[in-house]
């Protein structure tokens, strides 16, 4: 059994990906920020010497970078930063520092990268233009990263939107799912004018477990379908689901000044790399949360 190292395995991806490789009989390790358990370390990536003593005592075949501010709405900006950029280049540097060399590291960046380009469909060769400080923290996270490309195998992904059973509130999709389930006759969002990929946490599952086996050179790739979706088409599959129509104001609070209208991106150089994925359907998958 190959041993992997996923740090953040305690976040929503984490949890799923953790189980999934379980179950294809991969040897599961995690670093928590703030739990420990079996085969699970609490450690603050941004402190380099908590992470080396986790790298010597696990020294895993690959490791799965998860941990990382990944709301975007976080009040503190200097935590982007710190943790997604300064902890990452931690984690590599504690690789090179030990001699290490896994068969293969898996950074996740975001899709926010690419900014408002203007485009339907976003593929790898655009320039990025991240529009808030996630996106720019991740692209300073991508742009430091590169710099390791020659010493070890690293693949850079950049997941666009995805959800599933136990996402926090704070995401979309787990928000309009909970006031249906609370009956509620009102939702406030926020920009309704927008459009995005909601693809299914089992399909990253599956794109994380191809890329581990892949051998390619280190590189980013996008996480995607090529399968946007519509607000407020979300709105109407849930009014079915849930046999009721909801009223939905618009929050002036809740609309962001940066917000990217479109953002759906390429599965070209994805499939070509760990050949295509099949994912259920949008609407089996906000039923499935709905009912859970």
């Amino acid at each position: 059994m190959k041993k992997v190292l996923i740090t953040g395995i305690d976040s929503f991806t984490g949890r799923h990906l953790s189980k999934y490789l379980i179950d294809c009989g991969y040897d599961i390790y995690g670093t928590s920020l703030s739990n420990s358990s079996d085969k699970i370390y609490k450690c603050d990536i941004t402190i380099k010497d908590n992470f080396l003593d986790v790298l010597r005592e696990v020294k895993p075949n690959y490791l799965i970078h998860l941990s990382a501010i990944s709301f975007v709405g976080h009040g503190d900006l200097e935590e982007f930063y710190k943790v997604n950029t300064i902890g990452t280049t931690n984690i590599l540097d504690s690789f090179l520092e030990l001699n290490l060399t896994p068969d293969k590291i898996i950074l996740a960046s975001s899709a926010t990268i690419y900014g408002n380009q203007g485009l339907e469909v976003l593929d790898e060769s655009l320039c990025p233009k991240p529009a808030n400080h996630y996106g720019a923290s991740k692209y300073a996270m991508e742009a430091l990263a590169s710099g390791y490309f020659a010493r070890l195998p690293i693949i850079i992904t950049r997941p666009f939107n995805y959800t599933g059973v136990g996402q926090s509130e704070n995401f979309l999709i787990p928000k309009i799912v909970n006031h249906f389930r609370e009956k509620r006759e009102v939702i406030e969002l926020g920009n309704l004018d927008v459009k995005r990929e909601f693809n299914d946490i089992s399909f990253v599952c599956e794109v994380y477990k191809r890329l581990l086996e892949v051998d390619r050179d280190s590189q980013m790739v996008n996480i995607a379908s090529n399968r946007g979706i519509k607000l407020l088409d979300i709105i109407d599959s849930m009014n079915e689901i849930a046999g009721y129509k909801i009223e939905v104001k618009v929050n002036p609070a809740f609309v962001r000044k940066d917000e990217i209208k479109s953002l759906t991106g390429s599965s070209e150089k994805l499939f070509d790399i760990i050949g295509v994925i099949a994912q259920k359907s949008f609407e089996d998958t906000i039923r499935e949360i709905y009912e859970a």
